[in-house]
């Protein structure tokens, strides 16, 4: 431990550089978590549980395309801190300019699938009529905001890749406030709105997209600076193909997750309800945990790819190493804190003293997790700054089906160590695969991935095939 402390403080230019970009994208995700829990409060105090469900329902679907979808903005965050990096701001454009039109395509993708099958979709959930019909209500009007919705994922990740973190906090702030205000006004019915319940709150969330999309056009398109780009919207192969190629393995990868935790949900379904209400609490307290973590990772990723721009190497590398060690000083705090006082947290989310004693030993398991937990996060971003996509996807994928899922329902159901067994199973995923992961970081094999020649043409190296 003291020997990570004096490693951190010893390379102060570069910890006070990743903190400066750390800060603000830790905040974004802040904002981002207070917003679903203010959304939850509102709809379930000013409609009610039924409403609650509904929209639970129509998000689980939302956020797994966005999990999945969004993560082609990872491929524009590596080629765009490189090109940043070189001062090519011809070929950083261009890059941001083929991202925005990938994006603007998905998101007019998902809209059109999404109304044809809309319907479809929700069949496989078995719910009550009322419920149902709240629940395409919502979703048929939080579609509308989709389209926004890419393209602020797509000119975010330009910004991010250029070094600037704030403006995505500062707009994504500026956006909740409005959806907010805006769940208030509209659900309720204040002054000249009429009360549309439900439909209220999905107008409120579309809104807020769509006047996000207004401001990142201005700050794109309008305001000068050394990215402002042009309106276009074309396919130019020797662009996207790079560009593709180093965000497909993450689309693949988040899809993979995806389809594992609706396996672990299966799974928790066995048990009985306080086990499954408890499981739903501790979700969202480890989702608390890992949130400075996520927004090291987005950092590191900005400035790895920065660095490899630059052709430092060793800059690179030291970005990793020494975000990954401030990831590891932050487990080993919230780990203990989760450790030591497990009962005080979940009462900050219940008062059902059922759910508290059913949640205090995975309290104590997930406190165990952090430090796997967190560094496999940032040590993941390190990678996907350097374009290693692909390296990621295969031992995150791996870790997940090979280990975390099976052993999941052996720790779970076969030797009944109910929720707890959750978490047992993902210590062992990370030991086995996190070190992977740091061994990948180590052989610096990611420096040889090429994502960039005449023409921006990408070549990956052979030697990500030996993840």
């Amino acid at each position: 431990m003291r020997n990570i402390r004096q490693y951190i403080f010893s390379r102060k230019s570069i910890l006070i550089l990743i903190i400066s970009m750390s800060l603000p994208a830790i905040g974004e995700m802040a904002l981002n978590t207070m917003l679903g829990v203010a959304d939850t409060i509102m709809i379930s105090r000013f409609i009610g549980k039924e409403a609650l469900s509904s929209v639970g329902f129509a998000n689980q679907i939302v956020f797994t395309l966005i999990f999945i979808f969004s993560a082609f903005n990872t491929g524009a965050v590596a080629l765009i801190s490189r090109s940043y990096g070189e001062k090519n701001f011809e070929k950083l454009k261009k890059i941001a300019e083929q991202n925005v039109t990938l994006n603007l395509i998905i998101g007019l993708a998902i809209l059109l699938l999404s109304l044809i099958f809309n319907k479809q979709i929700f069949s496989i959930f078995d719910v009550s009529p009322e419920i149902y019909m709240d629940t395409l209500k919502y979703f048929n009007i939080i579609i509308i905001g989709f389209v926004p919705m890419f393209l602020c994922f797509s000119f975010a990740a330009i910004l991010r890749g250029s070094g600037d973190t704030v403006t995505p906090m500062v707009i994504t702030g500026i956006a909740n406030v409005i959806n907010i205000v805006g769940n208030y006004v509209l659900i309720l019915g204040i002054g000249p709105f009429p009360q549309m319940g439900i439909a209220g709150a999905a107008w409120a969330t579309s809104g807020s997209r769509i006047l996000a999309l207004l401001i990142y056009i201005y700050v794109i398109y309008v305001k000068d600076s050394d990215i402002q780009l042009k309106f276009k919207v074309f396919f130019e192969k020797d662009i996207l193909k790079p560009l593709w190629n180093i965000s497909l393995p993450g689309g693949i990868e988040q899809a993979l997750m995806q389809l594992s935790f609706l396996v672990m949900a299966i799974i928790i379904s066995q048990l009985d309800t306080v086990s499954e209400a408890a499981f739903r609490i501790l979700i969202q307290i480890e989702s608390l945990s890992f949130m400075p973590a996520v927004g090291m990772s987005i950092a590191t990723a900005t400035l790895v790819g920065k660095s490899l721009g630059e052709k430092n190497i060793d800059k690179a590398s030291e970005v990793g190493y020494l975000s990954s060690a401030i990831g590891l000083l932050w487990a080993v705090f919230i780990g203990t804190v989760f450790i030591i006082f497990p009962a005080g947290i979940l009462g900050l989310f219940t008062k059902d003293q059922l759910l508290i004693q059913a949640g205090i030993t995975a309290m104590l398991v997930i406190g165990l997790n952090q430090i796997g937990l967190n560094f496999h996060i940032v040590m993941s971003g390190a990678l996907r700054g350097a374009g290693d996509t692909r390296a990621v996807m295969i031992i995150n994928s791996l870790r997940l089906w090979l280990v975390f899922v099976p052993l999941t329902y052996v720790f779970v159901l076969v030797f009944e160590q109910g929720i707890a067994g959750i978490w047992y199973a993902e210590i062992i995923s990370f030991v086995i695969f996190g070190t992977q992961l740091l061994f990948r970081f180590k052989s610096r094999k990611w420096a040889k991935v090429k994502i960039d020649s005449p023409g921006i043409v990408g070549k990956r190296d052979k030697t990500l095939c030996d993840a």
